[in-house]
């Protein structure tokens, strides 16, 4: 039997059409934000870093539009489960990219604060005044940081709605922006009153804060490609839904006994909730036998349980 395609009631619907306008919309801010940075960029490795940042930050909601667009097809031969997990996939690259990216960011930070490296941070013209070249990059900063902070702010309730980790962990990303264009701030201040160390500084601190973001992610996405049961959004803890399923099952006069077996399927949730009849009729040995006969056709099969339906869907 495939996997039915992907319907969500219609309040769900309307804040997923949402989630799709607020990614287009971040992809607009940041990617201006990115822009203002970059003719402000100078030879300050702390603004380098919060640049790339901005640009990086870029990343989830595109691959997001695009897991968009995959996680509605119906399933088919190749995937009879459909394609719920493109999100998941997304949410993986995100995760990845920052992560590595971070890393990269960290050490070369790391190498300017050993070998003593100044940021050259000189003057500019602006209207016939000669003014400190570090104060159209606090400018920028200041910029991004509020376009991230407006951008977290209203992917935050979206989220928690459709219990999407993807777009959670996004808007916490942004949120933290203000961290990383805050030390990115701070570090040219520090640099305008004679402390070289404070550009390098800073800029391995707004490295850290990304690969702390993107190793979080990446722990998070891989518990869910391990099939962990449900688990709190922004939290450790599990879910309850699948001890309400089991109850829930128990409640039928039929059901002795009842067990849910739940996982995560991109913003979906799915699984197995095995019941034990009050009375067979030759069904419980039935199923037992197709399953330890399927099972034996391959030794790759594994924890398989047949599953009594009406109908089967065509694919």
């Amino acid at each position: 039997m495939s996997a039915s395609p992907l319907q969500l009631p219609e309040q769900q619907q309307q804040l997923l059409d949402r989630s799709r306008r607020l990614a287009w919309l971040s992809i607009a801010l940041l990617s201006s934000a990115s822009i203002f940075m970059a003719f402000t960029l100078g030879q300050s490795q702390a603004m380098k870093t919060a640049w790339i940042s901005d640009v990086l930050s870029i990343v989830p909601p595109a691959v997001l539009l695009v897991a968009m667009r995959f996680e509605r097809r119906p399933a088919d031969r190749r995937f009879p489960f459909g394609y719920a997990r493109a999100i998941s996939v997304s949410f993986l690259v995100t995760a990845s990219v920052l992560t590595l990216f971070g890393l990269t960011l960290l050490i070369d930070a790391a190498m300017k604060l050993l070998t003593g490296e100044r940021p050259p941070i000189g003057t500019l013209v602006i209207a016939g005044h000669q003014i400190w070249a570090g104060w159209p990059m606090i400018a920028a900063l200041a910029y991004s940081l509020g376009c991230g902070l407006l951008i977290g702010k209203l992917k935050e309730p979206v989220a928690r709605a459709l219990h999407d980790k993807a777009l959670a962990a996004e808007a916490q990303m942004n949120r933290d922006e203000w961290m990383s264009e805050g030390a990115a701030i701070v570090g040219l201040l520090l640099v305008a009153y004679g402390m070289w160390w404070g550009d390098a500084g800073s800029a391995a601190f707004i490295s850290i804060m990304i690969i702390k973001d993107g190793w979080s992610s990446v722990k998070e996405v891989i518990a869910d490609l391990m099939d962990e049961a449900p688990t709190t959004l922004g939290h450790l803890g599990l879910d309850e839904l699948p001890v309400k399923v089991a109850a829930a099952a128990e409640q039928l006069p039929w059901v002795a006994r009842a067990q849910a077996r739940l996982r995560e399927h991109g913003r979906m949730i799915t699984g197995q909730v095995l019941v034990v009849p009050r009375s067979d009729e030759d069904l419980t040995a039935r199923l037992a036998r197709a399953t330890r006969d399927l099972t034996n056709i391959d030794w790759r099969l594994h924890g398989l349980v047949v599953v009594a339906v009406a109908d089967l869907e065509p694919f």
